[in-house]
């Protein structure tokens, strides 16, 4: 039998290079205050014996962790995961976020806090206690917690607000939700529809707001009426099933809906199956996430794309230039989503155009 290879370590290179482990590790770190000689000296330690620096070398310096800490919603986390429909925000957040932090030495770790809990402040302080991260990503609605938010900021560690647009403490990254809806909105008044439905999502998320603040202005701009077309959702199937009956079971029902996310999409479609109408001839319909829900409905559903990972990626960019010291952006930094258009959108059957109220 084989044996097994002995892991090259930090103390290997410091006795090939015959220098202290502090030494190495200021190297790895790539800290100013070591000189070039010894740079290169250990530097070829490190290539002759194939060494990867690990986390708890380079956390020797003391000055970093090399760890960025994500925080996400544990109650909703854990019922997309035990549901099992295809929803992938943290998915698509570790995508983004770990691929970036590995471009940097970083590595990411996902804790989930229950933002109504009474020991949210407990927790988040054992975490930050036993991580010791070089920054947090707060996802909503844990992003406009101002409980939260407070606490970060008394620790004094670089945190990004994922979802948010106030200039409080920490970083703002907007997804653009209002300009997304606005774009979707557009659309559908481009295939000629005047009443288009809007199915909102959880009041606790700002984003929520924001969605239907976007509906609204499009809306207005075109003359729109919006009159009996707002129903509200919570992102849950059955708060969407509900909107959608609202909506549609009566006399004057719109010809298009948006809806604020994928779960409340896919109700909206079977509500509409339900009721004999058609998408999208009888109904177009757009969703917002484009989770891998939306891909395999029949028909596929046109959606907003949004960029997750883009985000992610963007938020571990800001957390490490706040480490080197750099100032935090002076503006509001907005990673705009897109819309993949699929077969749930067609012009009002017979191309006739409803002639709205003005409201």
């Amino acid at each position: 039998m084989a044996r097994r290879r002995q892991a090259v370590t930090i103390k290997h290179v410091a006795a090939d290079a015959g220098v202290s482990l502090q030494t190495v590790s200021r190297v790895i770190n790539n800290e100013p205050s070591v000189r070039e000689e010894m740079k290169r000296r250990v530097q070829a330690s490190i290539d002759k014996l194939g060494y990867v620096p690990s986390i708890a070398a380079q956390r020797m310096s003391g000055s970093r962790s090399y760890l960025i800490l994500a925080v996400n919603d544990r109650d909703r986390t854990i019922a997309d995961w035990q549901a099992r429909q295809g929803t992938d925000w943290v998915d698509q957040m570790l995508l983004g976020g770990m691929l970036k932090c590995a471009e940097h030495g970083y590595r990411m770790i996902v804790e989930l806090v229950d933002t109504h809990s009474d020991h949210v402040e407990r927790e988040l302080l054992a975490a930050i206690a036993a991580l010791q991260p070089d920054g947090i990503i707060l996802t909503p609605p844990h992003s406009d917690n101002a409980q939260i938010v407070s606490l970060l900021a008394a620790q004094n560690i670089p945190f990004v607000r994922i979802g948010s647009e106030e200039m409080a403490p920490g970083i703002p990254v907007s997804m653009d939700d209002e300009g997304s809806a606005r774009q979707a909105t557009r659309h559908l008044i481009a295939q000629g529809h005047c009443r288009i439905g809007f199915i909102s999502g959880s009041t606790e998320y700002n984003l929520s707001t924001w969605r239907v603040d976007g509906w609204r202005a499009a809306m207005a701009e075109a003359g729109l009426a919006i009159d009996g077309l707002l129903a509200d959702g919570d992102f849950s199937y059955a708060s969407g099933q509900k909107a959608a009956h609202q909506l549609l079971a009566g006399p004057n029902r719109p010809t298009a809906i948006i809806a604020s996310n994928d779960q409340m999409a896919l109700a909206t479609l079977e509500v509409a199956r339900a009721l004999r109408l058609v998408v999208p001839e009888d109904l177009s319909l757009i969703s917002f996430d484009n989770t891998p829900l939306v891909h395999f409905t029949r028909p596929p559903l046109t959606a907003v794309d949004q960029p997750i990972a883009m985000t992610a990626s963007k938020a571990v960019e800001l957390i490490i230039a706040a480490q080197k010291g750099d100032a935090p952006p002076a503006a509001l930094t907005v990673v705009s989503a897109t819309m993949i258009e699929r077969e749930s959108v067609a012009a009002p059957k017979g191309g006739e155009k409803i002639v709205a109220m003005r409201g």
